[in-house]
């Protein structure tokens, strides 16, 4: 609710006469909290309901957290403006300073195949431990479940204001985010013209840049919830940088690699950093993790 208050007040404070409603609207990514996400399966759990109700015309426009919007989206809808990119890292919370200081064998707690897969590429001795859940629930499951930690990203940290609750920041190339993270994302209908208007003029160039490299990457990849990937893009003086990540489940079979472009050039370089990626094992990997994913089902 924080990104869609945040975002009815940009368009508040730049048109004092326009009235604003936030409609609250329940997932199925939110309403079921007992299950890791990728063994939920699916597309767009955290959207669908939102976009249905886009479509029907129930709401004006839908903003989402970038990370949670599928690469596909119905082709009457689109994506108007992307917010300002918020700290894009994961943090640990806990007792540990570094990712060093974890101790040997020690249980964290996560249900993002993302994070399980980079986290146990660096430390394989640690036990990854599901959990769902709000970041108030997470971190009190620390101590119910006797964890050593979790991770969790660091923009819904700063929201709470819980910045003093961090042992550590995960640098991005020990842990690159997932594709979006940090970014809001505005989703209206393609055949309204006067919501565009409205929203265009709060699309933040940069973010826009970085995410549609991204999101490349991730759609050539056919990734989601149920693939370990993680891809971050940087607007640098002399054009975009663009790093990115494929992994095993088990952290055992990962490719790590980045790609350098201009800002023109944004989808291009995420599609052959991507191609790049599947021609170095990333392909066997990938039939790995939906093997898999299938058993699991």
């Amino acid at each position: 609710m924080y990104q869609a208050r945040s975002v009815a007040w940009l368009l508040q404070k730049s048109h004092v006469e326009l009235s604003v409603k936030i409609r609250k609207i329940s997932t199925a990514g939110d309403k079921v909290q007992d299950a890791p996400l990728a063994r939920i399966g699916g597309v767009g759990l955290f959207v669908k309901e939102i976009e249905n109700a886009l479509l029907s015309e129930d709401i004006d426009l839908a903003v989402h957290s970038c990370k949670d919007l599928p690469t596909d989206i119905p082709e009457e809808l689109i994506v108007a403006a992307y917010g300002t990119r918020e700290d894009p890292r994961d943090v640990f919370i806990g007792a540990a300073t570094g990712l060093d200081d974890i101790p040997r064998g020690g249980r964290i707690g996560t249900s993002s195949l993302r994070r399980r897969s980079q986290l146990l590429s660096l430390r394989p001795d640690l036990e990854l431990v599901d959990i769902r859940g709000n970041v108030d629930t997470r971190i009190r499951k620390i101590k119910e479940m006797g964890l050593d930690g979790t991770i969790l990203a660091a923009a819904g940290i700063k929201r709470l204001e819980r910045q003093e609750e961090v042992a550590f920041y995960f640098s991005i190339d020990e842990m690159i985010p997932a594709v979006g993270q940090g970014v809001i994302a505005i989703e209206i209908r393609d055949n309204d013209p006067a919501v565009r208007n409205l929203v265009s003029v709060h699309n933040h160039d940069d973010a826009a840049v970085a995410v549609r490299a991204e999101r490349a990457l991730m759609k050539r990849l056919e990734g989601g919830c149920q693939v370990p990937i993680g891809a971050h893009a940087t607007v640098q003086a002399k054009g975009l940088r663009l790093r990115a990540y494929l992994g095993s489940v088990d952290g055992v079979n990962s490719i790590r690699d980045a790609i350098d472009g201009s800002r023109e050039q944004a989808e291009d370089m995420g599609v052959e950093l991507a191609e790049r990626m599947l021609a170095a094992g990333g392909d066997e990997i990938l039939k790995e993790v939906r093997v898999n994913a299938a058993g699991a089902e």
